[in-house]
């Protein structure tokens, strides 16, 4: 099926690093050699991959690749899960493309969802120093979010994401009728990130949220490729204005300092991306409790979280959240850097003391 065919968008990605499109449509899945070899090139390539996603789609990638002329080598997959996002299955990763003997000039094919992304990422960051990198998404969060703007990373025991590089894909494939085998609950965890964009950009898209939730069981393949494709957008404005998150890039935190602490404390059980609904919804009621955004604002971003069946906030003990919290990538110093919506569609960084992010934790309750 060509992009034409499957009504697929395109968005342009500008970074100083690299130049990159994201396309966006229903089957385009089938074109990814196709958009691999016009972005990209090389003669070699490797699809890296989770242990779900490989019965699903590798063999059907694998095949648009060599008909577009690539030479396919093994692929390489790992167990699916955030548990694998270690540096142990990066050192795996970074054997197998060795041993796979490719060179500078060829590929790697990053199937999968944000864990996959983040690891075949990094690994295409590190090894030879750099080769070029193709971004698959198969999930929402993804799709939306993880794929675009070059971001690589792996945990550690400490925290989430403390190892990583910046390093700019040569193109992003995202069909979203990958999503069709996503389990509703990990689709609706992923609208976490949804929501988040729109509260950072766009109000309009958040009141089509309230009114038709995006996890709705009827919604179909034009509005999930219209959501998706603004969604890169949004992230494309950011990224291209600020590529190595030393000023606007920040923004897109919104909700991650106490949303990556929930996710780390629950030991990775609880998704992403409801973490982040949370994170989202308990800075906004400190922010309105501080004088830093209304109550209008507060109850928007609420609402569109509890459309979505999200959490609004968590039990966890303060003190728990405060461990990871002050060992985010994020802090600075004997301070971090929170995001704070302002208004929907305006959000501003805000330098806090570790005090001050406790009392914030206490008031978002």
């Amino acid at each position: 099926m060509s992009e034409r065919d499957a009504g697929a968008r395109t968005v342009r990605v500008e970074t100083s690093s690299r130049a990159y499109d994201v396309v966006v449509g229903a089957g385009v899945l089938d074109a990814t050699g196709r958009i691999a070899r016009e972005a990209a090139g090389g003669e070699r390539c490797c699809v890296v991959t989770d242990s779900n996603v490989e019965a699903l789609y590798a063999a059907r990638v694998e095949r648009s690749l060599a008909e577009a002329g690539y030479d396919v080598a093994e692929r390489l997959a790992f167990p699916a899960g955030e548990r694998s996002k270690t540096i142990s299955t990066l050192g795996e990763l970074l054997e197998g493309l060795a041993r796979r003997e490719l060179t500078r000039s060829d590929v790697v094919i990053a199937l999968g969802g944000g864990v996959t992304g983040d690891m075949a990422g990094l690994a295409a960051a590190l090894y030879l120093r750099g080769v070029r990198v193709v971004q698959v998404p198969t999930s929402l969060l993804a799709m939306v979010d993880s794929s675009v703007g070059g971001k690589t990373a792996v945990d550690l025991s400490a925290g989430k994401n403390l190892v990583g590089a910046f390093w700019q894909p040569s193109a992003v494939v995202a069909d979203v009728r990958c999503l069709e085998t996503i389990d509703h609950r990990l689709f609706t965890d992923s609208c976490g990130e949804v929501v988040k964009h729109a509260v950072l950009a766009d109000g309009a898209l958040l009141d089509e949220l309230v009114a038709a939730p995006l996890n709705a069981r009827d919604v179909d393949e034009a509005r999930l490729v219209d959501v998706v494709a603004r969604n890169v957008a949004i992230k494309r404005d950011v990224v291209s204005a600020d590529e190595r998150e030393s000023g606007v890039r920040q923004t897109l935190n919104l909700g991650h300092t106490i949303g990556h602490a929930i996710e780390a404390a629950s030991e990775f059980t609880l998704g992403h991306g409801s973490c982040v609904a949370a994170g989202l919804c308990m800075i906004a009621r400190a922010s309105e409790r501080l004088g830093w955004c209304s109550g209008e604002t507060r109850e928007r971003i609420e609402r569109c979280v509890i459309a979505h069946g999200l959490p609004t906030g968590c039990e966890l003990p303060t003190e728990m959240l405060m461990h990871y919290m002050a060992h985010d990538k994020k802090r600075r110093g004997d301070g971090v850097n929170v995001i704070v919506p302002v208004e929907v569609g305006r959000c501003e960084v805000r330098r806090v003391s570790l005090d001050d992010l406790r009392q914030i934790v206490e008031l978002g309750r």
